[in-house]
């Protein structure tokens, strides 16, 4: 497991908010930053991938966020990744409800690009004090 986040998986059904995301992600957080489109696609991809973390919208057609977070957590390869929602719905208790869920912590959206990567990284932390 690495001691530093290097690769980031963006996974949103909003283009526009992939682009931001990964933008802001690469340049102000020098981070390398793989997008997907739908849960769908990275169940298929996520394990060749095999990013340090995963960014994980919660509400997608098809297959939402959780579901989409259950489902990679039943692939062994990926079930250390920490994956963390980004969500408009960041009441308290949402937030308990999701990180109940697994996840590893919540980034409200719309998120400031400036901070996007400081607020991943610190998560990130969390996630790696032993």
């Amino acid at each position: 497991m690495n001691t530093s986040m290097q690769h980031v998986l963006c996974i949103d059904d909003e283009a526009d908010i992939l682009e931001v995301a990964q933008l802001s992600l690469e340049t102000v957080g020098g981070l390398q930053v793989t997008c997907l489109t739908s849960g769908q696609a990275a169940i298929e991809q996520a394990e060749q991938i095999m990013p340090d973390l995963i960014l994980l919208d919660v509400m997608m057609p098809i297959m939402n966020g959780p579901a989409t977070l259950k489902a990679l957590r039943d692939i062994p390869a990926l079930d250390h990744i920490p994956i963390v929602f980004m969500t408009a719905r960041v009441q308290p208790a949402e937030v308990q409800e999701y990180m109940s869920m697994g996840a590893a912590g919540v980034t409200p959206k719309p998120f400031d690009p400036m901070k996007l990567a400081s607020e991943i990284n610190g998560i990130w932390e969390r996630c790696h004090v032993k």
